[in-house]
């Protein structure tokens, strides 16, 4: 069978059906900017183009300035290896990387499509990789897009700078910003990419018009963050956060003053005077001074822009994007053994840390979160552990959406644990491990998979596909996934796959728990 080629207005994609994957004729697109050409996946049923620019490179003296549109080029240009990962001060042992290196020129994004047209406007997800804004990359084997795009979507993923070129924050800045803003340039490379993807998704065969914005850990707190902003307003049509929320535990978000003083303490402490030296010093310059900063790391702030005030009060009076959220988090997030830091877990210890941690109000929490026994240690140090490090964040995210948010919530726990690893301590349902799952991606991880771990990957992107498709997860086959409400009494779907076991909806029995520990974090941050 030959080649087809399908014309939508200006957009060209160049589509090859069924011949062998060296004899096929090369898929391109026309964006708004020019011509690129992808390659297409072994199977020859998905067309992927990797590494297109979506913002100008963030370098010299854009270094530290909102995205900037692409610049335009002729002819064809090659989209079929990643581009740059942005500059990371640090790593992360559970991330690999398809991409050349790293870099300060990395704002470009990947497309996998099925369309058989560019006529078939097929649901968009786009993907904000975690890695608590310090790390990451789009071109991780376990965030390839191929697979979940047999299910009928198209899928995106970008590059958004991280840690210090990515959230630094200086009176300077301020002064020169338009806005008055500082800080949150990876949020706003996210709001570029979005915009991108709204100009030119239509090229690739999508909906620009049914956009889902999808992401864990940072990038699940990338998503609540992007809902609150009013500078991604209508950008996306629903939500999916997986083990993250931008509600912070007993703190609220800094404002730009506060953070810019730390950040001229940095640039002081670099030996830079003004934001015109630090411009100047090198890339591996401004690494080795935040290396020189222990414990520094630089996060998002309420800059006045991006977050006209801080995102919690956003939600609080629902002037957030009315869009559907499905969103949760994992059974192990953190063991118990984290919440120790190491020491015995014994009864005294944990006592120890609840007066630590908790203060005056220890004995209220022992109250929900015992430690008579051992049986009870574990458990509730495995529960406090998670929740201080995601789970409430996520959890609070959750609720303000669905007090305020207009529109459907559907709640999930990631039961399925992972096969243990040759000579590391069981991690269960651990951090992160739901992300292979959700792609469809378990060959991406070297362990002894089994059926039942491929049926809940299946069952995974069947559930986060359908919510792409029509904002509710739920479609044929598929267990019953009520939506998370009073109502329909708090329901949470619990996500596993073993003999006699499938997923299930049940009520949540951790919410009197949650709202002991909000209570807390509300007076802490007043």
């Amino acid at each position: 069978m030959g080649n087809g080629v399908w014309r939508c207005g200006a957009a060209i994609i160049a589509l090859a059906v069924a011949m062998p994957a060296a004899a096929q004729q090369l898929p391109t697109a026309q964006t708004a900017s020019g011509t690129v050409e992808g390659s297409v996946s072994p199977d020859g049923k998905v067309r992927v183009f990797a590494g297109i620019p979506y913002a100008k490179p963030p370098v010299g003296a854009l270094r530290w300035q909102p995205p900037q549109a692409e610049a335009a080029w002729t002819g064809v240009r090659k989209a079929t290896s990643f581009g740059n990962r942005c500059v990371q001060g640090g790593g992360f042992d559970d991330m690999v990387f398809r991409d050349p290196q790293q870099s300060e020129d990395c704002l470009y994004l990947n497309v996998w499509t099925s369309a058989a047209s560019a006529r078939a406007k097929l649901p968009v997800m786009v993907w904000i990789y975690g890695g608590g804004f310090q790390g990451g990359g789009s071109s991780e084997p376990r965030q390839d897009g191929a697979a979940l795009a047999h299910k009928g979507v198209i899928v995106v993923s970008m590059n958004y700078r991280l840690g210090v070129f990515g959230f630094f924050s200086h009176p300077e800045l301020i002064q020169e910003s338009p806005h008055h803003a500082s800080g949150n340039y990876g949020l706003l490379d996210q709001a570029a990419a979005l915009a991108w993807v709204r100009k030119n998704i239509a090229a690739f065969g999508g909906d620009p018009n049914n956009v889902t914005i999808f992401g864990e850990s940072a990038g699940s707190i990338s998503v609540s963050a992007q809902m609150a902003s009013p500078v991604s307003k209508g950008l996306f049509n629903r939500a999916i956060g997986e083990s993250g929320g931008i509600a912070e535990w007993q703190t609220r978000m800094k404002p730009a003053t506060e953070t810019g003083k730390t950040g001229e303490a940095f640039a002081q402490a670099a030996g830079a005077s003004n934001l015109a030296a630090l411009r100047a010093m090198s890339t591996d310059q401004i690494i080795q001074a935040t290396k020189a900063k222990k414990g520094l790391q630089f996060w998002p702030n309420v800059d006045g822009y991006f977050f006209p005030e801080d995102p919690m009060a956003i939600y609080a009076a629902g002037k957030q994007a009315h869009v559907p959220l499905l969103a949760g988090w994992n059974a192990d997030e953190h063991r118990s053994y984290q919440y120790f830091q190491n020491l015995e877990p014994t009864q005294e210890n944990y006592l120890k840390k609840l007066d630590e941690d908790f203060g005056a109000d220890a004995p209220a929490v022992r109250k929900l979160f015992p430690g008579d026994t051992p049986e009870q240690i574990e458990t509730s140090a495995h529960d406090l552990a998670s929740a201080l490090f995601i789970t409430y964040s996520t959890w609070k995210w959750i609720e303000l959406q669905g007090k305020t948010g207009g529109a459907p919530v559907y709640r999930y726990r990631f039961d399925q644990p992972i096969p243990q690893e040759p000579g590391k301590r069981p991690r269960g349902t651990h951090h992160a491990s739901d992300i292979t799952f959700v792609f469809g991606n378990l060959s991406a991880r070297n362990l002894p998979w089994n059926a039942d771990h491929q049926a809940m990957s299946d069952i995974m992107t069947s559930y986060w596909s359908n919510f792409a498709k029509k904002g509710d997860p739920n479609g044929p086959g598929l267990p019953v996934w009520p939506r998370y409400s009073p109502k329909a009494g708090y329901k949470v779907m619990h996500l596993q796959v073993r003999p006699g076991v499938k997923p299930q909806a049940k009520p949540a029995a951790d919410r009197a728990q949650y709202e002991l520990l909000d209570q807390l974090a509300q007076k802490r941050r007043d």
